[in-house]
């Protein structure tokens, strides 16, 4: 059976999700739908990339992605689907698969790309505001449902990219950066935690504030205490046990976060 994973900013409180569910379905009743989050910062095509970017490599090969943060809604901006690997994307050519154009880039990933341009595969009516219920919702059905991607719009070989930031290397280490901020206040870096070597021998440096060392859990510390680890993802994340780090540190996404390799 395959499945149909949601991103989108539209939050829960107005109907819209339920509405792109309607949708497919009525078009791939068979299918199952997966919420990836409904809860992307409202137009952050960058958080929505990330959210997608982590999930995406979980969910079993054939599985349709649909992504929908698309502040140039009703636009010239060119609706799109993608295959990277064995993962199909339908999303707004908005810099929003960045991530997962990279990653198959750099695997060696056979990748196709098309333009969503037939508009038999659309719902007969397109408003200026609702392409995911218009477009995005029922692209993405039909390709559930066994539609080829080529029928669904014309190839393309290059999409808008937005790539995301990239630790930089110094004298002393790396100058890291905040990619995001979870629900508990842990602050994600996009520095590979494989890039530290030496746990012990490692310090970090946010907004004025030190951390000494790596430790393998929150639980290795003590309650009110700021600690660096290691990732579900595998990058670096600064956390407060028991607590938010980025209420802490008053921290923001782009924060610069100084890594120093001690000897």
């Amino acid at each position: 059976m395959t499945i149909i994973s949601l991103t989108t900013d539209f939050g829960n409180a107005n109907g819209f999700v339920g509405t792109l569910k309607g949708v497919i379905w009525n078009i791939a009743p068979g299918v199952q739908i997966a919420d990836i989050t409904h809860d992307i910062p409202a137009q952050d095509v960058r958080q929505g990339a990330i959210a997608l970017w982590r999930a995406a490599p979980f969910f079993p090969p054939g599985s349709v992605h649909i992504a929908v943060v698309d502040p140039g809604v009703g636009t010239d901006r060119r609706p799109i689907g993608a295959r990277f690997g064995n993962q199909f994307f339908i999303a707004p050519d908005n810099g929003l698969l960045t991530p997962m154009l990279e990653d198959a880039e750099a695997a060696g990933d056979s990748i196709q790309m098309v333009c969503l341009d037939q508009p038999q595969y659309w719902l007969p009516k397109v408003s200026r505001t609702f392409h995911g219920r218009d477009i995005f919702a029922p692209c993405g059905a039909h390709l559930a449902a066994g539609v080829a991607l080529s029928e669904l719009g014309t190839p393309i070989t290059e999409i808008v990219r937005k790539p995301l930031p990239k630790p930089e290397p110094t004298e002393t280490g790396y100058r890291a950066h905040i990619l995001l901020a979870d629900v508990f206040g842990n602050l994600t870096t996009d520095l590979p935690a494989s890039w530290v070597k030496n746990r012990d021998r490692v310090t970090f440096s946010v907004r004025g504030t030190t951390i000494e060392g790596l430790v393998l859990s929150y639980g290795h510390k003590q309650p009110g205490e700021l600690v660096a680890l290691e990732d579900s993802e595998g990058y670096i994340e600064i956390a407060l046990v028991n607590g938010s780090a980025r209420n802490a540190l008053s921290a923001q996404i782009d924060d610069v976060v100084e890594v120093f390799l001690n000897a």
